[in-house]
């Protein structure tokens, strides 16, 4: 048997379901079908399920549109204001649905004692640039207005993205950031697509989501924009200033295409005064998270629900002080 030269990256966990992983390096126009099929999930099933209750919803967009999501709820609530989770999910920004972080977004529900909103944003080339940004921000919206009669705290509402997700939860913090939406406590981001520009290394992106592919996603989301100029929000990192974020997560595999670009974007909100938490898990691809059991996707769903406990946790009052984040 000819071993693979480029596994002596991989870490050991990861090596043998390399071959159950996505092939997302020929991605095109033609193929998407195809991939979207294959990789959009099982849609998740509503109703009460244990002790979790999911109701499938359609948000309001300002241009009277609709965005269809997904909202998972305590099946019995607790005394007092929950927090909040918006979740957004990757896929290049051409593929993927909330079916994908189904069974994430149960488990917060079940760990944190949240409220879990999953939209199903517009993809592109059919939509590209502000579509899906202005789908998330619709339901970031939609979860701050319906706060009260969800029983949500508005100090304790989170902002999750993953991959492409992760570049749209970012892209969707600076801008309510600039226009003065939403209060964010805490931003989580899993392995976030946020860099056009990327170009790779020898070392990054031979699996699941390469340069070719990541090509193709970019061109997809900015097809009519001045590619050397494109529009604020659209490329995070772009972005001429991160001061004034949420605190943030981040959390990237060492052979990941977006790994230089991620601890990039950690280092500049260090700079700007930002508290950051940033993980790097050695030998894993792209897409990493999704092998349950492997010990990069253990330690990562331990470090991330961690830092979501400690942004969700209530906050208290300590010596007749408020603490940070608190309602005076």
């Amino acid at each position: 048997m000819t071993t693979d030269p480029r596994h002596a990256l991989v870490h050991p966990d990861l090596v043998s379901v390399l071959a159950l992983m996505p092939d997302l390096g020929g991605i095109n126009e033609a193929r998407l079908p195809e991939l979207r099929e294959q990789l959009k999930g099982p849609a998740p099933v509503t109703g009460p399920d244990g002790d979790v209750s999911v109701r499938e919803i359609s948000l309001p967009r300002p241009d009277g549109g609709q965005v269809r999501a997904f909202l998972y709820e305590p099946a019995v609530r607790s005394a007092g204001l929950l927090p909040a989770l918006l979740n957004v999910h990757g896929g290049g920004y051409v593929l993927g649905t909330p079916g994908r972080e189904d069974a994430t977004m149960r488990a917060f529900v079940r760990t944190l004692g949240c409220v879990a909103l999953s939209p199903a944003y517009r993809l592109a080339p059919e939509v590209p640039h502000p579509g899906g940004l202005d789908d998330c921000a619709a339901a970031l919206a939609w979860l701050w207005a319906e706060a009260d009669s969800l029983g949500i705290d508005r100090a304790r509402i989170a902002l999750r993205g993953v991959s492409a997700g992760g570049g749209l939860a970012l892209g969707l913090a600076l801008r309510t950031r600039d226009e003065g939406g939403p209060a964010l406590c805490h931003l989580s981001l899993v392995y976030p697509m946020i860099d056009d520009r990327t170009e790779g290394a020898e070392s990054l992106g031979q699996f699941v989501w390469t340069l070719e592919s990541n090509r193709f996603g970019w061109d997809a989301l900015l097809r009519g924009h001045d590619r050397a100029n494109p529009p604020a929000f659209a490329v995070p990192a772009r972005a001429q200033s991160v001061a004034g974020l949420p605190p943030t997560f981040i959390g990237v595999g060492s052979i990941d295409l977006f790994a230089p670009e991620n601890l990039d974007l950690a280092g500049r909100l260090i700079t700007a005064g930002v508290p950051v938490e940033l993980h790097v898990y050695p030998g894993a691809y792209h897409g990493f998270v999704m092998v349950a059991g492997s010990g990069p996707a253990e330690t990562f769903r331990r470090d991330e629900t961690a830092a979501l406990t400690r942004a969700l946790a209530p906050k208290t009052r300590a010596l007749g002080a408020t603490t940070q984040g608190s309602t005076p």
